[in-house]
């Protein structure tokens, strides 16, 4: 029976095709059979890993705090790039800045616990928290981008990277007004109890990824450039920091 691989469902739709091929790279890395599988949405991915379906999965900074300390999974490397969030309108919209945002504005996002605490801490030079803004919760950051462009919302969440992987026409309907600088909390490749003791080994298959132009090529269709090591101390620091700032 293969392992199971997954990734978290807040990649750009472009990202699809590379993260098949990289499930091809890694069973050629581990030789070893892995099937790649995507979930419609936070809910139902939570669901598999619940049920212990789930093997290998890239997740974001939220989910990483069960999985690695619920479920037994380690931490392989996060990509050099940290996760960040993106606050949108609609292209229309007379709000140019957050502080133009008013009481009672409805907000569209996903169920991603960190994008939502990053958000809302961008919201608060205009005054705005969960008492006076309505969420307006989405299954995918498409549908968040479908809400504002069909009038459903009034400003929408994005993580950064499934942001700029709309496609054009859809981006030509909204208008970004600030993107988080964090640089603290990343998505990161986790490994499940049955792949564990293979940690090393993928990690230094990753690590050197950048070195040939192929595994360049698959770098970029994933949106990124590198990896980088995570060790336990890391992962810790992370998780504790999600935890203290979602609490």
């Amino acid at each position: 029976m293969p392992y199971q691989f997954t990734v978290s469902p807040d990649f750009g739709p472009d990202q699809l095709a590379g993260w098949h091929i990289f499930n091809t790279w890694m069973q050629r890395q581990l030789e070893t059979d892995i099937h790649f599988e995507t979930f419609d949405s936070f809910d139902a991915q939570r669901q598999a890993i619940s049920e212990d379906r789930v093997d290998i999965i890239y997740a974001n900074p939220y989910d990483a705090s069960f999985l690695v300390r619920e479920k037994g999974f380690v931490a392989v490397a996060s990509p050099r790039k940290p996760d960040e969030t993106t606050i949108a309108v609609p292209a229309d919209s007379p709000v140019n800045d957050i502080e133009s945002l008013e009481s009672g504005c409805r907000i569209a996002q996903t169920d991603d616990p960190d994008i939502s605490m990053m958000g809302m801490i961008m919201l608060e030079p205009a005054n705005l928290d969960k008492s006076n803004t309505e969420t307006i919760i989405q299954d995918s950051y498409i549908q968040v981008a479908k809400a504002l462009i069909q009038g459903r919302a009034d400003v929408g969440f994005f993580l950064r990277e499934a942001y700029e992987g709309l496609s054009s026409l859809v981006k030509s309907q909204l208008k970004p007004l600030v993107t988080s600088d964090i640089q603290l909390v990343s998505h990161t490749l986790l490994l499940g109890p049955k792949l564990a003791q293979r940690k090393d080994e993928l990690g230094k298959r990753l690590l050197s990824m950048s070195e040939g132009p192929q595994g360049k090529s698959l770098l970029d269709s994933l949106g990124f450039d590198s990896w980088n090591p995570v060790d336990e101390e890391e992962m810790e620091f992370m998780i504790d920091l999600m935890e203290a700032l979602v609490a």
